[in-house]
């Protein structure tokens, strides 16, 4: 019984640890995915602050989608926004883009 009531409680904290985001993995989407267009990397996501960032990545990340779509200039990225990958990792990337935005003194490694 105490060996079941362990399992039971190692996979509940095992899946409570591994559903949060990561910035480090945030941090990897912004190299690969943003900084095609988006070149000034640091500067960029330091631009807004907390509460914008929260913002166009409430639902998903669909304000930031829908604010690519409607700009040709994001012509490039409209593939990857209408992808599932750009869903399932908006998580990670919001908690990147809040963790080193403007007002929160933070500043990201360069790598």
């Amino acid at each position: 019984m105490n060996k079941f009531l362990l399992i039971i409680l190692s996979l509940t904290i095992f899946t409570l640890t591994s559903s949060n985001a990561a910035i480090y993995k945030g941090q990897r989407v912004f190299v690969k995915k943003c900084l095609k267009c988006h070149e000034s990397g640091q500067n960029f996501v330091a631009q807004y602050k907390m509460r914008k960032w929260k913002k166009w990545m409430k639902k998903s990340g669909k304000p930031l989608a829908a604010l690519h779509l409607k700009n040709k200039k994001a012509k490039k990225s409209w593939k990857y926004f209408k992808s599932r990958k750009f869903t399932k990792k908006t998580k990670h990337l919001k908690q990147f883009l809040v963790e080193y935005a403007k007002d929160s003194g933070n500043v990201p490694a360069c790598n």
